[in-house]
């Protein structure tokens, strides 16, 4: 292999481990964030009582942060378990019927555009290792890329981390600010970062950034809304 393709191999590795971290930083900001202002915006129209407000919001936070972080590593979990699944069934096809499984390869390679004596190298190539055989059903038929079980607490912590810091945007007005005052303080700057999760979102991975930046923010505050609503219904003062 040489130097420019070992120099392509490390940056898509680079790129595409970047893009997942982003992935669960998403994941974890996004859920955070709107769990917790639509505790702010319930509790603020139940209650003027900022005590109340501040301690509802940072239970809320810190208890949605470990769900997130406990989610993260139980679904993370599961699709090791199905890959490891798909993994043995596929091995066992090789074994049961190679002939089949080498039709298998011929037919992808087929499909990008292989033909004749450069198919038939290229699938002799495959199937004379069975773990490249293996690999490449796997990845190219199933669609599936293997897990590191190593990074699975990294991603738990990611997650549930992003989750937290996220919780604080709509709540760290209210330390700070007058409740009327606060609550304007709380949704600008929430709808601000809600966008910009969008808008990167898309940038990162597809779609139009101002879609997707005011797509999440719809979404976001219409959760919270739901929240002020139930929170109306039962004002105490």
């Amino acid at each position: 292999m040489g130097i420019l393709s070992r120099k392509l191999i490390s940056a898509h590795r680079e790129t595409h481990s970047r893009a997942s971290w982003m992935r669960d930083v998403i994941l974890g900001g996004q859920d955070g964030l709107v769990n917790v202002l639509g505790i702010v915006l319930g509790v603020s129209a139940a209650s003027q009582d900022k005590k109340i407000l501040i301690a509802a919001s940072l239970a809320a936070a810190f208890a949605e942060a470990v769900s997130m972080a406990a989610v993260a590593y139980t679904s993370t979990l599961a699709q090791i378990d199905h890959y490891q699944k798909e993994v043995d069934t596929e091995k066992d096809e090789i074994n049961k019927d190679p002939q089949k499984e080498a039709d298998e390869v011929r037919e992808i390679y087929r499909q990008k555009g292989f033909s004749g004596k450069l198919l038939e190298d290229i699938v002799a190539t495959v199937t004379k290792d069975k773990e490249s055989w293996l690999r490449t059903l796997v990845k190219e038929e199933l669609g599936l890329e293997k897990f590191d079980k190593s990074t699975i607490f990294t991603i738990s912590a990611t997650v549930g981390i992003a989750a937290l810091v996220a919780s604080f945007v709509p709540v760290t007005p209210f330390f700070f600010l007058p409740h009327s005052s606060a609550i304007v303080v709380c949704l600008i700057s929430s709808a601000i970062v809600l966008f910009a999760i969008g808008a990167y979102e898309a940038k990162t991975y597809v779609g139009s950034w101002i879609r997707n930046g005011t797509q999440l923010t719809l979404i976001g505050l219409g959760a919270a809304l739901v929240g002020f609503l139930i929170g109306k219904i039962f004002r105490v003062n």
